[in-house]
């Protein structure tokens, strides 16, 4: 039940009473763009009231909750649970005209508005400001109330009262006495505003999140933290000081402080998704009674907290070898590990594990990551398998053996000494899993060889020693070593993106396709042994390469341990991955042997063999590679839509191409699944080092000051779009620009025609003006409602870069101030 009136600035702030907001809202965050449109409102009817005295301007409401401490004594204390931006900047406004007043027209005027409007005067101080805002902000506000040397600091609230002040001076005419005075009088007795005031009892926090609930205004770590400050109505203070705070500045950013709460829940039910955090704290945290209990929380999740702290910066962590596999573990890039991270470290805290178990358990995680990578089967059920971990490891044992146990077990193809030794030599590396993982394994390999001069492998690219795009030299090179029967194209698609083909270098783009004798050269005057070992052979072909994934798949299985002897081992999933490629193989096309072996990881025979002897989905699309039936009807393949010359071969633009086939596969093509690298080596490709790393470096300004991309899916050509705004945030999705490898930046003008605040000419206009600033660049007028473009070329000039930057800066504040003009209250 709730009681709404409305009323004035002076009613409101009038008598002793005290309006506190509460911990859990967000901290002062009005900027100048409201800022202005509250002065300018006051200002208008400040002008109205001279011809009208009873003329208002509504600015909307607050919703205040009684306090839970108020009782028969003392000043009467309210929670702002609705509008508490806009009571501070009004405070802050009656503090500017207050100390402009006092300044420039009598001192009086200080004591009078404090007296008022400011302040409780012989109060307790912890009752003597009217408005006490967050504790992040109390500091800044009480130094503009104060009139202290501090007022009007670098941050919100200062720039607040700093913007008042200015704009005061500006109002002020040395010819008129009274226009300060009429601006007070339009201030808090012309601005009328509904106070809305629940009763007692009343679920002060079920009516913030209904207030709130709307879109982007509040993150699920900002609604859990709200509803554990709305249950410690009178320890909040404490809590927030003694824990919640140091909670907050260790994990530094709201999407790590909702990691924290999810993860803790999924410690418990491996079902819970992320989406659902809130919700599912909230129902647990509702069966806990008492502050006691809540403060207890708080202290729990404090101490797990510094954990993830750890997890996340491994750097952190003491004992060296716990120190190393948590650095691993992060480089390897997947959170639905932290959960099992975040039970070993609260092990070890509580003295049920030591380091070396800890360290060991992370050891057998890493090589289950691994095994799994080096024969096809990176990713698949992974997810899974690591969040049901915690729950369903055995306790009994030691943590690493309930780990090594619980990986060894069941169908998780957790790949064993026999399988790494057979598929290295088949399983097409480089189009499984992450681009990040197969760099990290190839830099551990690396690590392995122990130099005694090691090389900084962080920037690194992984380089085909046989190139992805073949040459006639490289085809002479090979073609020696062909069996009866084979092709070059057979034998070069089953080799290349094999293990034993792999390497790293700084020097991807120089060595491309050249020969083997030019890379040859190169390689050996690395730092890295792999290469050196390379470099030590005279040719490089099919012989070398089986050696080199033979030597590796040792190297491998040395350093990672393998599953549990005597476990059953996974089911054979090569012709599984062969049955769902062909099953999407769609009439009018076809496919060769050859290519299904390089996709599963075995030889051309064995396809061969498999297909005339088990029943398969559409196996008779699968032709010899010159595209001739093998004993299937040509009818049958006509009916279908395949289409053939006059010699019998199939149309090769029916064909589906090798990476189409790994795609329906379930693999994860570097093509496919790494959108930025690919964006980035077309720009090396089409411009080079110089302006690649131009584009790249105003790529790496726009991830600093918080800006997002999205990429386009072609391939021939993959665009990159700089995301201001998410399409689910207030105002929905917004862009400068798109910036497309084939040479130019693209500034979406028709894109903003629909996209506050840029659905403004003024803004748009702006934005043109701006970039028209930096050499090289040139926006027509007559294209505001366009989409025109400058050259990426553009942005090797140091001043075009600086401009461009700048510009950014100034597009995304636009655009984010959007997102919290509603929210903001």
């Amino acid at each position: 039940m709730v009681t709404a009136n409305e009323t004035t600035l002076q009613h409101l702030l009038e008598g002793s009473k005290q309006y506190r907001v509460p911990l859990y809202q967000r901290t002062y965050s009005w900027e100048k763009k409201q800022l202005s449109q509250l002065w300018d409102d006051i200002v208008g009817l400040a002008e109205d009231r001279v011809a009208q005295e009873s003329a208002t301007h509504f600015i909307g409401s607050v919703v205040l909750a009684p306090s839970p401490g108020n009782g028969p004594t003392g000043v009467p204390q309210f929670l702002v649970v609705d509008g508490q931006q806009r009571l501070t900047t009004l405070t802050l406004l009656l503090c500017a005209i207050r100390d402009h007043r006092a300044t420039h027209e009598d001192p009086i005027h200080r004591g009078r508005m404090n007296d008022l409007y400011l302040t409780n005067p012989y109060k307790p101080e912890a009752q003597r400001l009217k408005v006490l805002p967050t504790q992040t902000d109390r500091e800044a506000y009480q130094a503009c109330v104060d009139s202290t040397p501090h007022a009007g600091g670098r941050d919100s609230v200062g720039a607040a009262y700093r913007f008042f002040a200015t704009k005061l001076v500006e109002l002020d005419d040395p010819d008129d006495p009274f226009d300060i005075e009429r601006l007070e009088d339009a201030v808090i007795s012309g601005l009328a505003l509904v106070s809305i005031t629940t009763h007692p009892g009343d679920n002060a926090h079920r009516i913030f999140e209904s207030l709130n609930n709307t879109g982007a205004a509040l993150t699920q770590a900002d609604l859990l933290r709200n509803y554990l400050f709305m249950r410690l109505p009178t320890r909040g203070e404490q809590v927030y000081r003694s824990l919640w705070l140091s909670l907050q500045n260790q994990l530094e950013t709201p999407k790590n402080l909702e990691l924290l709460f999810w993860l803790d829940l999924v410690q418990r039910d491996a079902r819970i998704k992320q989406t659902d955090t809130y919700a599912g704290q909230q129902a647990r945290l509702d069966r806990l009674d008492g502050e006691e209990a809540i403060e207890a929380e708080v202290a729990r999740l404090c101490t797990l907290g510094a954990l993830l702290h750890t997890i996340l910066h491994p750097e952190t962590e003491s004992d060296a070898g716990v120190r190393t596999r948590l650095q691993r573990l992060k480089e390897w890039g997947t959170t639905t590990v932290y959960p099992l991270l975040l039970h070993l470290l609260d092990r070890r805290k509580h003295g049920t594990a030591s380091s070396d178990e800890i360290a060991s358990a992370m050891l057998y995680v890493e090589s289950f990551f691994v095994r799994r990578q080096v024969t096809g089967r990176a990713t698949a059920g992974i997810n899974r398998i690591l969040l049901q971990l915690v729950a369903e490891m055995d306790r009994a044992q030691t943590v690493d053996q309930a780990v090594h146990t619980y990986l060894s077990t069941g169908r998780k193809h957790y790949a064993d000494d026999n399988e790494i030794r057979a598929l290295i030599r088949t399983a097409p590396y480089y189009l499984n899993g992450r681009a990040n993982q197969r760099t990290s394994i190839l830099r551990w390999l690396e690590t392995e060889h122990g130099s005694k001069e090691p090389v900084d492998l962080t920037s690194l690219t992984i380089e085909h020693v046989l190139p992805q795009t073949s040459t006639d030299e490289w085809e002479q090179s090979v073609s020696p070593d062909l069996e009866p029967g084979e092709n070059y194209e057979q034998v070069h698609n089953a080799l290349v993106h094999t293990l034993g083909n792999l390497t790293l270098t700084g020097y991807n783009s120089e060595l491309s396709n050249s020969a083997f004798d030019a890379k040859r050269t190169r390689l050996a005057k690395s730092g890295l042994v792999m290469n050196q070992h390379i470099a030590e052979q005279a040719e490089w072909s099919r012989p070398q390469i089986l050696a080199r994934a033979d030597a590796l798949a040792e190297r491998i299985i040395a350093a990672w341990p393998g599953p549990l002897a005597g476990t059953a081992p996974g089911a054979n999933v090569q012709w599984n991955l062969m049955n769902t490629a062909l099953a999407a193989l769609p009439a009018g096309s076809w496919t060769t042997a050859g290519d299904l072996a390089v996709i599963i990881g075995t030889t051309t025979p064995a396809v061969i063999a498999r297909l005339g002897t088990v029943q398969t989905p559409n196996a008779h699309r699968v032709l010899q590679a010159g595209g001739l039936p093998d004993g299937v009807s040509f009818d049958a393949l006509r009916a279908e839509g395949l289409e053939f010359d006059e010699h019998g071969h199939a149309s090769p633009d029916q064909r589906i191409s090798f990476e189409e086939l790994a795609e329906a596969s379930g693999l994860d093509p570097a093509w496919a699944d790494e959108p930025a690298q690919r964006f980035s080596e077309q720009l090396h490709d089409k411009h080079g080092n110089d302006v690649a790393s131009a584009v790249l470096d105003v790529l790496e300004f726009w991830d600093e000051i918080g800006g997002d991309f999205g990429y386009g899916s072609g391939r021939s050509e993959t665009s990159c779009f700089l995301f201001a705004r998410d399409k689910d945030e207030q105002g929905g999705n917004i862009w400068p620009f798109a910036i497309y490898p084939s040479g130019r930046v693209e500034v979406v003008f028709q894109h903003m025609l629909g996209r506050p605040p840029f659905d403004q000419v003024v803004l748009r206009e702006e934005l043109r003006h701006r970039l028209n600033a930096a050499p090289g660049v040139d926006l027509p007028a007559a294209k505001i409602e366009k989409r025109p473009s400058f050259p990426v070329k553009a942005l090797l000039d140091p001043k075009t870069r600086a401009i461009v930057r700048e510009t950014l800066q100034w597009f995304y504040e636009q655009a984010r101030s959007t997102v919290f003009v509603g929210a903001a209250r």
